[in-house]
């Protein structure tokens, strides 16, 4: 029992984040374990927006834990000598928790091969990656999120966002919604319901090459519809044949840079 909600505003950027975190929050009830966010910003710069994590935010019980801060700051230096390493440039750094970090940075470069190289770093974990897309999630509900991150100014044109209730897998950030669709750029998905044929079509797509970060079903529609765009298909035509491939009782939204659908 999960709240999702989306909105767009065409041709226009406004204060898509705290009209986002007042959807969320009147959704409060429908799951309060934890928030996540798919802001779109102008995505008028060349660079790129890059969120990832160093760490986790686990709840147990009614505590959060986390790890030494110490072990966040070596992982962030060693994420750094490896975007150096793929050929990028980082422009602009900032942490904006002891396990979060937002990083524009200019690449040129195969995104999949940029995102191998972070995520070989020891609890590295991309949330987003794109000209426009800034993906955000943690434990709390949308106010204690959006505080947290400050997304209550955020100016873009469209945002999805979802509400939590565990049900199949831990309380983290991990587990948490929206899922990007990894790695293709400023494709993000939120999903409410139960996937019944998950590790069948997990199976499938691992054998392809494709990466999975946890075992929540819902991280299955982001990695199916990014295989379908690697392969070609258009996203509309991608959510199409997803009503056939994946059984279950389900709904879901994703967008894009310009996009946004529900199935």
């Amino acid at each position: 029992m999960c709240g999702i909600a989306g909105l767009i505003h065409k041709g226009k950027s406004t204060n898509v984040g705290g009209e986002m975190q007042k959807m969320l929050q009147s959704l409060k009830h429908r799951g309060p374990d934890s928030t996540g966010y798919a802001l779109y910003g102008s995505g008028e710069s060349q660079d790129y927006i890059l969120r990832f994590k160093v760490g986790e935010n686990v709840k147990e019980g009614s505590s959060a834990i986390m790890e030494d801060a110490s072990l966040y700051d070596q992982r962030n230096k060693e994420v750094n000598l490896k975007i150096i390493e793929a050929g990028g440039k980082i422009i602009k750094e900032e942490q904006v928790t002891p396990y979060c970090f937002r990083y524009i940075i200019s690449y040129e470069g195969d995104l999949l091969e940029l995102s191998r190289k972070i995520e070989s770093v020891e609890m590295a974990e991309i949330l987003s990656l794109g000209k426009s897309l800034e993906l955000i999630k943690d434990i709390g509900d949308a106010k204690v999120v959006a505080d947290q991150y400050n997304l209550n100014n955020f100016e873009g044109t469209h945002g999805i966002g979802h509400t939590r209730m565990a049900t199949e897998s831990g309380v983290d950030i991990r587990s948490a919604h929206p899922y990007w669709a990894y790695p293709y750029s400023d494709v993000s998905v939120v999903h409410n319901g139960q996937l019944t044929n998950y590790w069948n079509n997990r199976r499938a797509l691992e054998r392809k090459g494709m990466r999975f970060m946890s075992s929540c079903d819902s991280e299955l529609i982001a990695v199916y519809l990014a295989n379908k765009i690697r392969d070609g298909e258009d996203l509309e035509n991608s959510m199409r044949s997803s009503l056939s491939d994946l059984d279950g009782v389900f709904t879901y939204m994703v967008a894009t840079q310009d996009q946004l659908g529900m199935a």
